[in-house]
């Protein structure tokens, strides 16, 4: 059938907006951070990067889409950066300067290649550390990463977050808001602050792929696109700081542990615990990409929490089974992990490991100081391993009742169901 000239141009508008999408995802932190540098101020940055890209979907359409589309973005952003201050009445030596380097740029542009994504500066690393700035809250940095540094839109973040958009919107204006009464420099913190300030970074970075690998709550009982999401940010970031070991031993966790993501949920989305998944479906493109960033971490000095944790992730990737996994080195791991960075949370996880080592008797033991610790009082996970060691112990009534006491606390629902199907005594 032959194609209408309004059909046509229908999906001509598609392609531009699917265009403008991917180069708003992938180059929107360097545009923004770019902007920032210019203007001196990072709210106003965002709007204007905002403000051309609007621009882009009405014209893009009928003019095409430029060569260089990043950069044109950017020019069109500081022409209306300069546009506003003229209107202010702002016309000093300043704005001549910036309007003839403007001119300068976009001539060099047009016979420029496009920018690469892979290309880092300063001015990004600059809007990483202000988008987890410690002045902010938790969510806060959260959103604002995701929105300025990975690009997504209020709606997506939301779906991510399974929040509705407007308290998105709410945290990324008063996270604006707060960084300016703050008066936040755009800059790298001083040396001395880089270990806490990174570690912020890295902590949002954490939080953001973790709740990728096991929603929180919601149906689904991943977040897939969240995790790899923070995988691109955390490969953005080794770029950034190719000499912090914290940052490719982050890198090497989330990729050696989304290497499973194919095979932890079936055909219907339902969990496939680890004794039960195809290790064929296994991703071994990042199982090696994982390995290699560990190793690139070990190179720079010892292994720290990160580390440890990718090499916990790197003895299940390298294993044919969960027979054939050396549970006792990830005892060791565990161990070490408790050392550097002691929580509940590594107690319980080495008792499953101790488990899989030595049995569930000497499991169930460090389980159960832990329920009389109160310290997982409200967390799932703590009845749910201790459900399983009760189950391998052949006290089923004992585990079906642990299994319960799991899907009371459980916050996802395909967990929660997976855990009351345990419960009941039917076969997952």
């Amino acid at each position: 059938m032959t194609q209408t000239t309004g059909d046509s141009a229908v999906r001509s508008t598609t392609d531009v907006e699917r265009t403008v999408a991917a180069v708003w995802r992938i180059e929107s932190g360097k545009i923004v951070a770019t902007l920032t540098r210019m203007v001196g101020d990072f709210g106003f940055a965002e709007d204007l990067a905002q403000d051309a890209l609007l621009d882009a979907l009405k014209q893009w359409p009928v003019e095409g889409v430029p060569r260089n589309p990043a950069a044109w973005l950017t020019a069109v952003a500081k022409r209306k950066a300069i546009d506003g201050w003229r209107r202010q009445e702002r016309l000093d030596d300043r704005i001549a300067v910036i309007a003839h380097d403007l001119d300068r740029e976009q001539a060099d542009a047009a016979d420029a290649d496009p920018w690469d994504p892979d290309s880092i500066d300063d001015d990004l690393l600059r809007l990483v550390f202000i988008s987890c700035h410690p002045v902010l809250s938790r969510e806060a940095r959260v959103a604002l990463t995701l929105r300025v540094v990975a690009g997504l839109s209020s709606e997506q973040i939301a779906r991510a977050l399974l929040v509705p958009v407007a308290t998105v919107q709410q945290r990324i204006v008063r996270a604006k808001k707060t960084l300016a009464a703050a008066n936040v420099a755009f800059e790298v913190p001083p040396r001395e602050e880089h270990p806490a300030r990174l570690g912020a970074v890295l902590g949002v970075l954490y939080l953001i792929f973790n709740e990728g690998h096991a929603a929180s709550s919601g149906t689904d009982w991943m977040r897939t696109e969240l995790g790899v999401e923070a995988i691109r940010l955390a490969r953005v970031l080794v770029g950034l700081v190719p000499k912090e070991r914290d940052a490719h031993s982050l890198l090497a966790l989330m990729e050696l542990t989304a290497a499973r993501f194919l095979a932890r949920t079936d055909a219907r989305g339902k969990p496939v615990l680890l004794a039960d998944q195809d290790r064929s479906r296994w991703d071994r493109g990042r199982i090696s990409r994982g390995r290699a960033a560990l190793a690139a971490a070990d190179a720079l000095g010892g292994r720290t929490a990160y580390g440890l944790q990718a090499a916990i992730a790197e003895c299940h990737a390298v294993a044919a089974s969960v027979d054939d996994t050396d549970w006792e080195h990830i005892v060791v791991l565990y161990e070490a992990l408790g050392r550097v960075a002691p929580s509940p949370i590594v107690e319980l996880n080495r008792a499953a490991a101790v488990a899989m080592a030595t049995g569930p008797a000497s499991a169930l033991r460090i389980i159960d100081e832990l329920a009389a610790s109160g310290a997982l009082r409200d967390y799932h996970l703590l009845p749910a391993t201790r459900g399983e060691m009760l189950s391998r112990l052949g006290r089923d009534e004992e585990a079906r009742s642990a299994f319960a006491a799991a899907a009371k606390l459980a916050g996802n629902d395909a967990e929660r169901a997976l855990l009351e199907a345990k419960a009941s005594g039917q076969p997952v």
